[in-house]
């Protein structure tokens, strides 16, 4: 099971179009209660957001500076602007509905962003808006069902699930026994790891019986 954008997203693109006002953009977060809009041009594709940071860069004196770096100079061109096209951070980052969830929380925490336009994989026009909280639901999965399909990863990788104790508890996944070779370890934790709802694995107590990685010194 892999979770995609399409299975959490919101159905609703909360967008603006390039020539809203400052006060449109203010309306439009307070009415859907977001801190940042997505902007498209007329044919409804993303091209950029209007975050709450950009917005109240016009509260913050930025002084005229000679000699101004690039951040600096964007940032001013934001606070002097009166419309979404002015304001915006570009481009815009967007994925579809096919993104696998975890890749869409890595370019959230990447990026320093809550929300991310989903577009149509092939006209590009935005048609939802996925919010972090929206990406938090699959870690929202019930123990009983994470454990049952650690289970039959076990089952795939030819390990004996009869020679591990495994406890989920909160989306904490503890796997304590042991694997027959030392190499089974590491393929293991990654696999459980990436099974959805499990947000970490405790894995200390885990032992090997042979440890197939150990190189034998050469004889003298």
């Amino acid at each position: 099971m892999t979770a995609k954008v399409k299975d959490v997203m919101g159905r609703v693109a909360i967008a603006v179009r390039m020539d809203a006002s400052f006060a449109d953009l203010v309306a439009t977060m307070r009415r859907f209660g977001v801190g940042a809009v997505t902007v498209i041009d007329a044919d409804r594709r993303p091209v950029g957001v209007v975050s709450e940071d950009d917005m109240l860069l016009k509260e913050i004196d930025l002084g005229e500076r000679v000699f101004s770096g690039p951040r600096r100079r964007v940032e001013q061109r934001k606070a002097a602007g009166a419309n979404a096209g002015q304001i915006m951070t570009r481009p815009a980052i967007t994925v579809t509905g096919g993104t696998p969830v975890r890749d869409a929380a890595r370019l959230m925490h990447r990026n320093r962003v809550k929300q991310l336009p989903v577009i149509d994989a092939v006209s590009g026009r935005i048609v939802g808006t996925v919010h972090q909280g929206d990406l938090l639901r699959v870690f929202a999965r019930p123990a009983a069902e994470i454990r049952a399909e650690i289970e039959r990863v076990v089952d795939r990788m030819d390990l004996d699930i009869g020679d591990l104790d495994v406890n989920v508890s909160g989306g904490v996944v503890t796997i304590k026994g042991q694997v027959p070779r030392r190499s089974a370890v590491k393929p293991l934790l990654h696999a459980v790891r990436r099974v959805e709802g499990v947000v970490e694995v405790d894995a200390d107590d885990l032992a090997f019986l042979v440890d197939d990685l150990l190189i034998a010194p050469p004889l003298l």
